[in-house]
C-alpha cells in the first residue's frame, strides 16, 4: 500500500465547490439512514473493534458497557466541533484567531449537549483526596482547552481553509451492501471539485501511524470511499488524513478493484460477528492495544469474567451515536 505524504491543500479541491445538486450527486440522499433496515450493521468503529478484538465488540456493541471517554478523545470531538463551525464562516473570516475564538464556545455547547463531559474536571469528592502537585479543576480545563488550540494550529499548518468550500460536513451516509448490510459513517468533510471529483478528509487528533499501521489508518475511510461509489457512483479522488498534532497530510486514491474487494472483506466481517453472536463466543485477542482498554475488569485475559449475555440483542441503530462518533476521533 502506498500513501502518499504532502504539505498542500491540493489545487483542483480549491475555491468553489461543485453545487450539492449537480450530477455527482444522485436525486435521492445518500446522505440519510435508511428507513426500516432491521438486518445486521457496521460503522466504521464497531467493525474495527471486532477486528480488534471480538471481546472488546461485545462489551462496546451488545453489553453496552459504559465507557467514561478519554479527555484526548473530547477533545478530538472539539477540535472536530470548531472546525464544522470554522466553515460556517465567510471565508475571509477563516483565520487561526477566528477558530481559537470558537474553542470556549464549542466546549460549553458540547457540555450542555453531554453534561457527563462536565466531569472530567469536576472536584475531587469526599473520598478522592488531591495529590498536593495536582493542578485544580479550572487550570485542568484552561490546559485541556489549551491543548484544542495547539491542535487547531496544527491544522492552519497543513491547510488554508480560507481556499475551501466543503460541499458537505459531519455528513452522514449510509447504503446496504448485497441488500441487507448496513454500512453508515459520518464523515468529518466531504470536498467536491468543479469537475466533480471527491474528495473525503478526516481529521485526526493523534499522532500520524507509522508505515506498518497505514491499512488501519485508511480503513474508516475506505469504508466512507465504498458507500459514497455505492450510492453516487463516484469513487473518490482522494481520501484525506489530516494528523493536526504533527502537522501531517496523508493522501490516498483507492481504485474500484480496491473497494470492491473491501466490500467482500466487510461483508464476510459482518458474517463472522453474526455468527459470533449466535454462538454466544466472543473471544479475546490480546495486544498492545490492552493497556488502554475501559473493560479489563471483565475480561478473561486479565482475570475478569464477563457480564451474563443479555437475553435479548439491541436492536440495530440507524444513527450513529456520540460514543461510537467520539470513538474514531484518535483511531489512527
Amino acid at each position: 500500500m502506498t500513501v502518499d505524504v504532502v504539505s498542500s491543500s491540493g489545487h483542483f479541491f480549491e475555491g468553489t465547490a461543485r453545487p450539492a445538486g449537480d450530477a455527482v450527486l444522485p436525486p435521492e440522499s445518500a446522505g440519510s439512514p435508511l428507513p426500516g433496515v432491521a438486518g445486521p450493521s457496521l460503522s466504521p468503529s464497531r467493525a474495527s473493534d471486532f477486528k480488534t478484538c471480538p471481546l472488546l465488540f461485545r462489551f462496546r456493541t451488545v453489553d453496552r458497557l459504559p465507557e467514561k471517554p478519554s479527555r484526548d478523545q473530547v477533545r478530538g470531538t472539539l477540535v472536530h466541533a470548531v472546525l464544522e463551525s470554522l466553515f460556517d464562516l465567510p471565508a475571509s473570516g477563516r483565520t487561526p484567531e477566528a477558530a481559537a475564538a470558537l474553542v470556549e464556545p464549542q466546549w460549553h455547547r458540547l457540555v450542555e449537549q453531554e453534561p457527563v463531559l462536565a466531569e472530567l474536571f469536576a472536584p475531587a469528592g469526599p473520598d478522592e483526596a488531591a495529590l498536593p502537585d495536582m493542578p485544580a479543576p479550572a487550570e485542568e480545563l484552561a490546559g485541556f482547552l489549551s491543548g484544542a488550540g495547539e491542535l487547531l494550529d496544527g491544522y492552519f499548518a497543513v491547510e488554508d481553509p480560507q481556499r475551501l468550500e466543503p460541499a458537505e460536513r459531519e455528513s452522514l451516509v449510509s447504503t446496504l451492501i448485497d441488500e441487507q448490510l448496513l454500512i453508515r459513517g459520518y464523515i468529518d468533510r466531504l470536498d467536491v471539485s468543479p469537475a466533480g471529483d471527491l474528495r473525503v478528509v478526516d481529521y485526526k487528533t493523534g499522532g500520524a501511524p507509522r508505515e506498518a499501521f497505514e491499512g488501519r489508518a485508511l480503513f474508516q475511510l475506505k469504508f466512507y470511499a465504498l458507500v459514497l461509489w455505492r450510492t453516487r457512483g463516484v469513487v473518490p479522488r482522494v481520501l484525506r488524513l489530516l494528523y493536526l498534532k504533527d502537522a501531517e497530510i496523508l493522501d490516498y486514491s483507492p481504485e474500484p478493484e480496491e473497494l470492491e474487494r473491501f466490500e467482500r472483506t466487510l461483508v464476510a466481517l459482518s458474517a463472522a460477528i453474526e455468527r459470533a453472536k449466535q454462538d454466544r463466543d466472543f473471544r479475546p485477542k490480546p495486544s498492545r492495544l490492552c493497556g488502554w482498554c475501559n473493560h479489563k475488569e471483565f475480561c478473561p485475559e486479565f482475570g475478569g469474567t464477563p457480564p451474563p449475555y443479555p437475553a435479548a440483542l439491541p436492536a440495530p441503530a440507524q444513527t450513529l451515536p456520540l460514543d461510537d462518533i467520539t470513538a474514531s476521533r484518535l483511531e489512527p
